[in-house]
């Protein structure tokens, strides 16, 4: 199946160095290099992190994604903000400090002819939020999912900004906690199956060293399987790796799987070293049990 092609995004506006440099610096303020770095990949932001200092590097990745013809700037734009602006601290302290720099951000937009509206909208002055939005904007502003890989890494990439309304639902409605594997297994499920006709959740995979494994998910159509891991406590992240190992073993001897999706869900940054871990085990597998591509993506 090849994925429909989805129109042009809706706005390809070159952001103000002004703009960056504010908005980079209030982000900069409010997490780690780890965490903005799976923020700024979630929201759609293009390419890989510069290899900056803490207080430039936000800066000037959100001024490439003005200046990238293929990325919805404003809808980046929104998805970085969304959290911050709409999610006020509880401490009193820490309220009138968060007050400050939100003002600072809604006066960098106005004097942009911009204007951020609640759940990470922002728009020009004068249009209305409650027009009509285009599939590529409500899609987060990655460059448009032509192959099936490139929904992948939509999908898998923005699964912590998916959790978001779910997390933080209306008043009076419950909310929803992705605390374990199943969770975030189930919130993947729900967002490939408008996407993706053939999805075998939990097939067995032929045995190896005695034993057989559940796959999480096989794409059959695409030959993809996809494996996501939850990282649950200091000892379990050093046996993800381990863990991998055994299922890129398990994979490259089922039939319909040439690429292994490998998504390692770490919400409390639990690895010590993500990037080793990554370029470990990422790239081609060749023995003469079969060939499989391997990739890696850590959340």
């Amino acid at each position: 199946m090849r994925c429909s092609v989805l129109g042009p995004p809706e706005v390809k506006m070159r952001l103000s160095k002004s703009l960056c440099a504010v908005v980079g610096s209030v982000l900069a303020s409010s997490g780690s290099h780890a965490s903005l770095d799976v923020l700024f990949l979630g929201a759609g932001a293009p390419g890989e992190p510069p290899p900056l200092a803490h207080h430039s590097k936000w800066k000037e990745w959100i001024f490439r994604v003005g200046q990238d013809t293929n990325v919805d700037s404003l809808t980046v734009l929104g998805n970085l903000l969304e959290e911050f602006m709409d999610l006020p601290p509880t401490d009193p302290e820490g309220y009138d400090r968060w007050k400050e720099q939100r003002q600072r951000v809604e006066n960098v937009l106005e004097e942009n002819g911009l204007r951020y509206y609640r759940f990470g909208r922002v728009l020009p002055q004068g249009q209305s939020s409650d027009e009509p939005r285009t599939e590529a904007r409500i899609l987060g502003g990655p460059s448009k999912p032509k192959e099936i890989e490139d929904l992948l890494l939509v999908l898998i990439r923005g699964l912590r900004r998916s959790m978001y309304p779910l997390t933080h639902r209306r008043k009076g409605v419950q909310s929803l906690s992705f605390t374990s594997e199943y969770d975030i297994q189930d919130l993947l499920h729900a967002l490939l199956r408008p996407w993706v006709n053939d999805i075998r959740p939990e097939e067995f995979t032929p045995s190896y060293a005695g034993t057989s494994t559940r796959m999480d998910f096989l794409l059959p159509a695409h030959s993809i399987v996809i494996e996501l891991k939850f990282v649950r406590s200091t000892s379990h992240a050093k046996q993800i790796g381990n863990e991998l190992i055994v299922d890129i073993e398990h994979y490259r001897r089922h039939p319909s799987c040439k690429t292994l999706w490998c998504v390692v869900f770490d919400p409390d940054h639990l690895l010590t070293n993500a990037e080793g871990l990554k370029s470990d085990l990422e790239g081609p597998r060749t023995s003469k049990d079969g060939n499989l591509q391997v990739r890696v993506t850590i959340l």
